[in-house]
């Protein structure tokens, strides 16, 4: 049976090229990068090159760049270790409903230590206005954060607008880019932000490597303690293999970024518009303009979910409910539910996002397979059935 993966936002494939540039510090090349030795200063001279490559994705400095695990640790180092920079008797932090919950839940976790949080409105495209923005800002404030594209519905933020209050009122700025990072054109200095998070395997790098860009001269306090690494900002032994994957990823999104976006955004459009076709009272959820190319949130009304995404995969269609890190909630994502989703179509939404490898005869096969799968679990729906005319 063809199979046909549909959760790039999940994770991507390493490309091929990515793992070549790994393989060597697994074996000849594995000395410790803060050794002094030869071995130990060409990791080093690895790792350097690597963090240059990953600044220039998102014009930045390579100097402010700091390797983490990934994009969570990047997010809780950007939130938790600014905030206890800021030594002040008050603190208030704004924040988006619809964050991934690496920043929700640090987020939450510092409203348990008694710092305020302002939780902005969004749209039901899911967008949030600067002028709200603007609205919640006090003179306690430290931080806004807000993502850049969500991860659910691809929705890209309106963050220069907001880069630009958070600059005029001298306040700090965090955005989670661990979704947009590789697919729409990222320069931390035209979007006015200090702190921004990205993640090696959304842009077919390895797992278990994030970076997060700290402007110069922001205050940040490391998670963990230990050695000096990541200049006293993030203690470890560097991951050198998958610091030289990420880079080779950064410098492959780089150069592909245009061309890329062009063909899965064709692609995803066909995709959608064959489902909307082809199944009845399905819609896709998000502003269809105002996103990043790859990402379609679809309902499939009288259908539950989980039980989709198995019926699916069934039939070789890989997709995915929602956050891969949530897809094992029972609740529905807090995601639909804030741009005001009815909980009953929340819990029939799926997410499909398609990458660099997804082909047309993949968008065929998934659009011949989906309403078939749809209309059997629909008959299973006594709502669906009371509400169908019989005859």
């Amino acid at each position: 049976m063809r199979r046909v993966y549909f959760d790039y936002n999940a994770t991507t494939p390493v490309d091929r090229k990515v793992l070549d540039a790994m393989l060597p510090f697994f074996t000849e090349g594995y000395g410790n990068a803060s050794s002094i030795h030869s071995a130990g200063q060409n990791a080093r001279a690895a790792v350097e090159s690597a963090r240059a490559s990953v600044a220039a994705l998102i014009g930045a400095k390579p100097s402010e760049i700091v390797f983490t695990s990934g994009g969570t640790e990047a997010d809780n180092l950007a939130v938790l270790g600014f905030v206890a920079a800021m030594r002040r008797e008050k603190r208030h932090v704004i924040c988006s409903p619809i964050e991934h919950h690496a920043v929700l839940n640090a987020v939450e976790a510092l409203e348990k230590q008694g710092v305020e949080v302002t939780w902005l409105p969004v749209s039901s495209d899911g967008i949030v206005d600067p002028e709200d923005v603007g609205r919640a800002l006090r003179p306690e404030t430290v931080l806004i954060t807000v993502m850049h594209a969500n991860n659910e519905l691809g929705t890209i933020q309106p963050i220069a607008e907001i880069g630009r209050i958070a600059f005029e009122s001298n306040v700090y700025f965090h955005s989670d880019a661990v979704q947009s990072a590789g697919k729409i054109p990222i320069d931390v200095n035209e979007l006015k932000v200090d702190l921004l998070a990205i993640s090696a395997h959304k842009v077919y790098g390895p797992k278990g490597m994030g970076a997060l860009y700290v402007r110069e001269d922001t205050p940040l306090e490391p998670l963990f303690f230990g050695g000096t690494h990541e200049r006293d900002r993030r203690p470890g032994t560097e991951n050198v293999p998958g610091i030289a994957g990420f880079g080779k990823a950064a410098e492959i999104a780089r150069a592909h970024l245009t061309s890329d976006v062009a063909r899965i955004a064709a692609l995803r459009d066909r995709f959608e518009e064959g489902i909307l076709a082809r199944v009845p009272e399905s819609h896709v959820n998000g502003g269809r303009a105002r996103r990043v190319a790859n990402t379609a949130n679809i309902t499939f009304p009288h259908a539950a979910g989980e039980s989709l995404v198995i019926a699916f995969d069934l039939q070789g269609v890989q997709c995915s409910g929602g956050a891969a890190c949530s897809s094992g909630a029972i609740l529905p994502s807090h995601v639909l539910r804030a741009i005001g989703l009815p909980r009953d179509e929340a819990k029939s939404t799926l997410r499909f996002s398609l990458g660099r490898f997804t082909t047309s005869e993949d968008v065929d096969y998934a659009l011949e397979a989906i309403p078939a799968v749809v209309e059997r679990l629909r008959q299973l729906s006594p709502n669906y059935r009371n509400a169908v005319p019989a005859g």
